[in-house]
């Protein structure tokens, strides 16, 4: 993952972006809107950014920055517990989730946005899969599962694809849902 910090450069056009299409809809988003909007000429844009797409790409990685945060952050504060590290990771992500208005705007087309957002969080989103599970299986190695590693593995998996699945239709509230899917992984890890 890439970190942009809201005070540099980037950082500043990817906040912009946000909240364009939270606003306006991503569609009506472009490179000299964005460069408008921050201050800078739209070359500048292309040539911090890139493309359109390379700006899409970027927008979601910044979010899932912001989710895998709230992730560590569970695992932090609950080193010797997986199960509780889990319930407390899936609330967290499914609340931000909740609050979302970038994730609402993809997810909803609102305010006119089109849906060229919507398959790099759910048909093209390897790269989301890959850095939640990687920063799930990085932190999960301190504690002591008791399953084999393949095994594990696959537990991960499950349990992103999962909590990314009630990210984009979520069923019940952020703590219910939670509770149900450390229920299921203390299941599984027994």
């Amino acid at each position: 993952m890439t970190s942009t910090s809201p005070s540099s450069l980037r950082g500043r056009m990817l906040e912009a972006a946000v909240r364009l299409t939270s606003t306006v809809g991503w569609a009506k988003v472009t490179m000299s809107r964005l460069a408008d909007e921050v201050g800078v000429s739209r070359q500048t844009v292309y040539n911090e950014i890139g493309t359109k797409n390379d700006l899409a790409t970027a927008v979601i990685l910044r979010e899932l920055d912001q989710f895998l945060a709230g992730v560590t952050r569970s695992f932090d504060e609950n080193p010797d517990d997986l199960t509780s590290a889990i319930r407390d990771s899936a609330r967290r992500v499914l609340k931000y989730a909740q609050d979302n208005a970038l994730l609402h705007a993809v997810v909803s087309a609102t305010h006119g946005a089109d849906t060229e957002l919507l398959p790099l969080l759910t048909t093209h989103a390897e790269f989301l899969l890959e850095g939640a599970k990687g920063v799930i299986s990085e932190r999960v190695a301190s504690y002591d599962v008791g399953i084999g590693a393949e095994r594990l593995e696959a537990c991960i998996d499950m349990v992103v694809r999962l909590v990314l699945s009630h990210v984009m239709q979520p069923s019940a509230e952020p703590a219910k849902t939670a509770d149900d899917i450390a229920w299921i992984v203390e299941r599984v890890l027994r």
